[in-house]
């Protein structure tokens, strides 16, 4: 995402109905997206916590955007946090170009995307089944009071421990610590 594109993505996400129900405004969008420009900039740490954003653009002209973070979920897999299209781009393939480059990303780094989608969002719903997504629970008033949040995830199969250290506590920093205090 460029500077220059946060304006326009702004204005496709919270232009939706959809996420005006959620109490999205243009400023809102403006400073999330912002931050996550600020983030990645700082580095490497911040950048993950932040995630990425790729955005459709022909010309000066956004078409959509993909906000996601390769390591979102469970520190493991990766997490598509927003995704919005244009009306005017909807039907034309930009959504479906848009999630396939978020999980090829992800899939480099494991082997699950996860995604949440409001139960009422049937369209979205049926868009991420024909991705191959497929439904693994229900949230209840997770964002908003009243919604309900459907979970679907996106696998190649199951987290594999690349070495001991992503399963064995890391403790050995609080207890010099500790030790220090004590002395």
């Amino acid at each position: 995402m460029r500077p220059e594109d946060v304006a326009g993505c702004a204005r496709i996400v919270a232009g939706d109905p959809l996420w005006q129900r959620y109490g999205l405004t243009v400023a809102h969008a403006r400073r999330a997206l912002r931050g996550v420009l600020g983030q990645r900039r700082r580095g490497s740490l911040a950048a993950r916590t932040a995630g990425e954003i790729a955005v459709a653009t022909e010309g000066d002209r956004v078409h959509g955007f993909v906000w996601f973070r390769l390591d979102g979920t469970f520190h493991h897999s990766g997490y598509v946090r927003w995704i919005a299209v244009a009306p005017a781009a909807r039907g034309r393939g930009v959504g479906e170009r848009l999630m396939r480059h978020a999980e090829e990303r992800i899939f480099r780094r494991g082997p699950n995307v996860f995604l949440t989608v409001s139960d009422f969002n049937r369209r979205a719903q049926a868009f991420y089944r024909k991705l191959g997504y497929t439904e693994v629970g229900a949230i209840r008033n997770y964002v908003v009071a009243g919604i309900t949040e459907r979970l679907y995830r996106k696998t190649r199969g199951p987290i594999t421990v690349r070495d001991e250290s992503e399963i064995r506590p890391r403790t050995r920093s609080v207890q010099t610590s500790r030790r220090r205090r004590q002395q």
